[in-house]
């Protein structure tokens, strides 16, 4: 179980459990506390003595990271990380993607190298996952930061949608799609530094299919996956660089078509796919977006003139 300890003001103790219940936290009696909250995979307990927070659970570097630190003790206080997670200071590659679940534009993998240096410096900077970061803004000001960092090699590799289709109906399974770009990332970041030991990746399928899907150079890698990877510094640097590249590509591909490609999948995407469309041919869709979402058929059966009297 991982625990973090700090001393807190009497001030920063009720801030706290301010905090705590628009939070959400469910609260319970507990010994020589002034409070004890618990959610999900975490609890909150301030003791009498100190006061003194004590946080326990599988989420206790989350919650520390984004709501103590920022909201309740106004600092970061680097050094806790390297007890609750030793293994995100030592050297291994962090990969991530971004555009997976997006209709239109590219999928984007990318791997980042972090030992203890980097990954401090990474943490002082602000790298969290991108999914937390709320402009596209702050996404590109962090990307800049991460590849000015001395020493954390990157890769990026960019599966344009014409690209991606061809490889989608090739593999016929997102998993070996993703699996294929997280090997050659993998592959390329292992040119730089070929003495890197592990590669972690959020959890999306077996690691096997990872490792056989990487060619001989990365054969002796270890590769891990487990759930909500991004609480690493390293694939969380991942996430942003895979992030910004998607990001620039739906700005400037966009532009050249004189249209705003929005994110994710909505009625809105759809409207943009049925424009596109009428603007460029049906064979615009494999240009500019991934044709095996189910917006695809849908803006095309939306698109298609009903036969009338007489005519096929």
């Amino acid at each position: 179980m991982q625990t973090y300890t700090a001393t807190l003001s009497l001030s920063q103790a009720a801030s706290l459990r301010n905090t705590l219940e628009e939070d959400g936290f469910e609260f319970a009696p507990r010994p020589y506390t002034l409070f004890f909250a618990q959610k999900g995979n975490v609890s909150v307990a301030v003791y009498e003595k100190g006061p003194k927070v004590v946080v326990q659970g599988k989420e206790t570097e989350d919650f520390v990271r984004f709501t103590l630190e920022p909201k309740v003790l106004g600092e970061a206080r680097l050094g806790y990380e390297e007890l609750l997670n030793p293994e995100m200071f030592q050297p291994h590659f962090g990969i991530d993607e971004s555009g997976k679940g997006d209709f239109f534009g590219p999928l984007v993998v990318a791997g980042v190298y972090v030992n203890g240096d980097i990954a401090r410096e990474f943490l002082e900077i602000g790298v969290v996952d991108s999914k937390k970061i709320g402009s596209d803004r702050r996404v590109k000001e962090l990307a800049r930061l991460i590849v000015q960092v001395p020493g954390a090699t990157h890769n990026v590799v960019l599966i344009g949608p014409e690209r991606y289709n061809e490889l989608y109906r090739k593999f016929a399974n997102l998993n070996d799609l993703l699996a294929w770009g997280h090997a050659r990332v993998i592959e390329n970041l292992l040119a730089a530094r070929p003495d890197c030991p592990r590669a972690l990746s959020d959890q999306f399928a077996n690691p096997r299919v990872i490792k056989n899907a990487l060619l001989e150079k990365g054969k002796a890698i270890k590769v891990d996956q487990r759930t909500k990877a991004e609480s690493d510094v390293a694939v969380a640097a991942a996430s942003i660089l895979a992030r910004e590249r998607f990001v620039n590509w739906l700005e400037t591909q966009g532009k050249a078509v004189g249209l705003t490609l929005p994110k994710g999948v909505s009625a809105q995407v759809k409207a943009t796919a049925c424009d596109l469309v009428t603007r460029a041919g049906p064979d615009a869709l494999k240009r500019f977006a991934k044709v095996h979402f189910r917006t695809a058929a849908e803006v095309l059966d939306s698109l298609v003139k009903p036969a009338g009297p007489g005519e096929e």
